[in-house]
């Protein structure tokens, strides 16, 4: 048996690699940045060219987003042809609007054509129609036309996530004609997982993975190792929708198809992570009501974002102190129900809100369904009861020894009980409701969620000591 030949002689010392552009901790590196300033200062076009030629996409980008407004328009500017427009696809919507608006649309086309689709796309779609129009206008008509079609389909869908760059071939073409075509093509896209087989009119018939076709002799034709494709998915398909089989089925790419199932473009698995990046930070943001606000938004912008959800929660607060203005004899008569009452309101909030924050998520993964949601729910409110029961015996303890005054301790007790199964309780029932109504969960479920425990908690504590010492 002859044994695998010796590749390496000898033994190699390798030193981690340090980055140049980050610190230990994830930031930019403030010498990096002085560094940089200095050329922008000096205005050395060349130096800047050659100082981000070694740079990723994404690091350029996060030299964008930490400059001032006034240093990346220089920036850009002294880059010229050196600067990688595929870096702004990394930056906030608010930083690649401010550059993209300061550059001339000729550059930007010109720009634009070395883009994948995709990246072209994510670029173009914020930007005002009619620069939007020009820019296109300049660009060789059929690549204007597949970044038209995928800017004509709706915003988050599929479509327009997705890469018209793609390998498709007829299924009679043998394994050498396909590999002989992919070498000779010049405009193939620069990554691909596999190739796809299409009918005459396009119709998507199945795909074939690289590693398949390679292990496969020349003269095999494609429709005899063509596989079924898993999973297309529907360019009308939201693009949260197209993550989530992405996630369940464990996909590297997929095909995107019309509704007459031919093939239009493919998902890759660098666009679908930052799918589910942004949506979770949608779902994140919308939970405290501050909508899609950027860190680079102007102070008016992000007053407006958060005014409506504080109005409304300036109502609910009211509705929660008109309860407490119900029992005002009771808490004159008892200064300690004053001390003590924000007590219950405040860890009734906490609990409705890990039960809010647990529920939400699992509706938006789609963890939740009609088999398990009653199972859940039971779950839940037994949670709630648990914890009350400890905290009660806690807090009950403290306020008894705090006041010298048992009947006190055992009547904040059993307001705690109520008020964190209550708590539990909204925490599960009002996200699924408004998932059930169409509306989307994240969205105020924490101002409802609040409002419960806040009313119920008051009410509970100030009732029950308005009847336990008739005041």
């Amino acid at each position: 048996m002859r044994e695998a030949p010796e590749l390496y002689n000898h033994e190699v010392e390798t030193e981690p690699t340090v980055s140049l552009v980050y610190d230990e901790d994830g930031w930019v590196r403030p010498e990096f940045l002085k560094k940089l300033d200095v050329h922008l200062e000096a205005k050395d076009g060349q130096a800047v060219q050659e100082f981000i030629e070694p740079l990723h996409e994404s690091e350029v980008g996060d030299l964008l987003e930490a400059l001032s407004s006034e240093k990346r328009s220089a920036f850009v500017k002294l880059a010229g042809q050196a600067f990688d427009f595929a870096s702004l696809t990394e930056v906030e919507e608010g930083v690649r609007l401010e550059i993209v608006n300061a550059l001339p649309n000729e550059q930007i086309a010109d720009a634009v054509q070395e883009l994948d689709s995709d990246d072209a796309v994510f670029i173009l779609e914020d930007m005002e129609e009619v620069d939007q129009e020009e820019i296109l206008a300049r660009l060789p008509f059929e690549e204007r036309l597949r970044l038209r079609r995928s800017l004509d389909y709706p915003d988050e869908t599929a479509g327009r996530r997705m890469q018209t760059e793609f390998i498709a071939v007829p299924p009679f073409w043998s394994i050498g004609q396909t590999i002989d075509f992919m070498r000779d093509d010049e405009d193939l896209p620069e990554r691909f997982h596999e190739i796809f087989v299409v009918s005459p009119t396009f119709e998507l018939l199945g795909s074939v993975a690289l590693d398949e076709l390679l292990r496969t002799q020349r003269k095999v034709k494609i429709e005899d190792i063509t596989g079924e494709t898993i999973h297309p998915i529907d360019a009308l398909d939201d693009q949260e929708e197209a993550a989530r089989v992405f996630e369940q089925y464990d996909l590297v790419s997929a095909a995107v198809v019309d509704e007459a199932n031919r093939l239009v473009g493919v998902l890759t698995i660098d666009d679908v992570v930052d799918v589910i990046h942004q949506e979770a930070d949608e779902d994140i943001k919308r939970l405290a009501g501050v909508g899609d606000e950027e860190l680079s938004d102007s102070v008016l912008e992000i007053t407006r974002s958060r005014f409506t959800w504080l109005a409304i929660n300036l109502v609910t607060a009211i509705l929660a102190s008109m309860i407490i203005g119900i029992f005002n004899a009771s808490i004159e008569e008892m200064v300690a129900l004053a001390i003590l009452m924000p007590i219950v309101a405040s860890m009734g909030g906490n609990a409705g809100t890990q039960s809010m924050t647990v529920t939400v998520r699992a509706l938006a993964t789609r963890d939740i369904d009609s088999y398990n949601m009653y199972r859940t729910i039971r779950r839940e409110f037994l949670v709630g009861i648990l914890n009350g029961l400890v905290f009660a015996l806690i807090i009950g303890t403290i306020a008894a020894i705090w006041f010298s005054n048992q009947s006190l301790g055992v009547i904040i007790g059993a307001a705690m009980i109520v008020n964190m199964m209550c708590a539990a309780l909204s925490g599960i029932l009002i996200p699924i409701s408004m998932d059930r109504m169409g509306a989307d969960p994240a969205i105020a479920s924490s101002v409802f969620v609040t409002t419960v425990t806040d009313v119920v908690g008051f009410f509970a504590f100030l009732g029950l000591a308005a009847w336990w010492f008739n005041i």
